[in-house]
């Protein structure tokens, strides 16, 4: 028996590319009910037909809600019976959010807040969100929006933890291969028209993780959060030049054509700040950080304070284990996108 054997599952964000992989990993759990949120019916209607045609046993499982976690309401009437909430609807493009970045704060912070006070109030015993690397040291209006709605979930998780009910917890993530807006797709498109490769910086590194990986960074902190804690998982990592090298060795070799960096890019990931390490424990595959327990009594740390305030470096792309290209084409094979559109290029040509 399973922690979530009979239980209810809401996903946000249910339609995207995590609540495809979250719903395939929970379809044949002894789950019982999982709750698809979403604002896309067209996408929402694609789900539930391929459903129905590849699981019909199973389809019954899924429910579907229509809903914006902008609306407070529609996000409450998603709630009654609800056990658990894995929170992915954000917007997360970070040019988009660089040119439109309110819109990044409706989605990415009043939307977790209304999607948080409705989890409380509905008494659900567990809630793990979903942030990025890019929230750690933010430069770009998408990582600020995350970072904000990171101390939204810890504040929040602190009212419920005083209220003895719900735990309210995050992850932190690194670049999800083939996930919706992410490089190798474009790539391989790239190479498939025959036009070369778009490289922003070759040196530029980035964390790789795949769905699956990123599916049981969240299971994990279901299975294993305190309230406000925030869990990393130990990633591996390239360069754009060697991930750029390995789609090439796969799909073909058709020049490469270095663009420079986008709006609001970094030269390397931070998964985990120095303030952070100060304070997380290594729990093998993974980092947990502990929320801060502190509260607003600033006097006794005018008395008393902290001398060591962070740690000598943090957990980024550039100090992790790097992959060289033939580690990096072994990595990008652990995707489904990859194969499938690897036998699907075979089969074509």
């Amino acid at each position: 028996m399973s922690t979530f054997n009979g239980a209810t599952l809401l996903i946000t964000g249910g339609t995207g590319s995590f609540g495809n992989t979250v719903l395939k990993h929970f379809l044949n759990s002894d789950i019982g009910e999982i709750r698809i949120f979403s604002r896309d019916e067209k996408k929402q209607d694609d789900m539930r037909h391929d459903l129905q045609a590849k699981h019909p046993e199973l389809a019954k499982k899924v429910k579907f809600y229509i809903g914006d976690v902008r609306n407070p309401q529609s996000i409450k009437d998603a709630m009654p019976g609800v056990d658990y909430i894995f929170h992915a609807a954000a917007l997360k493009q970070v040019p988009s959010c660089e040119f439109f970045p309110m819109e990044a704060v409706r989605t990415n912070v009043q939307g977790t807040d209304n999607m948080l006070h409705a989890a409380i109030e509905a008494g659900v015993k567990r809630v793990v969100c979903l942030s990025t690397d890019k929230a750690a040291y933010p430069i770009n209006a998408m990582g600020i929006s995350k970072a904000m709605m990171e101390h939204v979930i810890y504040a929040n998780a602190r009212v419920a933890a005083e209220r003895g009910d719900t735990v309210i917890a995050c992850t932190r993530y690194g670049n999800v291969m083939c996930s919706r807006g992410s490089v190798i797709p474009l790539f391989i498109d790239q190479i498939k028209a025959g036009n070369p490769i778009t490289i922003t910086d070759p040196n530029m590194t980035r964390f790789l993780m795949n769905l699956d990986e990123a599916v049981d960074l969240v299971k994990f902190a279901f299975e294993h959060a305190n309230p406000g804690d925030l869990f990393i998982q130990k990633s591996d990592a390239s360069t754009i030049g060697d991930l750029a090298k390995a789609v090439q060795k796969l799909f073909g070799d058709t020049g490469t054509n270095i663009i420079g960096t986008r709006h609001g890019e970094k030269l390397y990931e931070t998964l985990m700040t120095r303030e952070e390490r100060l304070r997380s424990e290594d729990m093998g595959g993974y980092y947990r950080v502990a929320a801060d327990s502190r509260d607003l009594n600033y006097d006794k740390f005018v008395v008393k304070g902290d001398v060591h305030t962070m740690a000598d470096e943090a957990y980024t792309s550039h100090n992790t284990n790097r992959l060289d290209v033939e580690g990096t084409v072994k990595k990008i094979l652990t995707t489904d996108y990859v194969n499938e559109a690897l036998e699907a290029w075979k089969q074509g040509k």
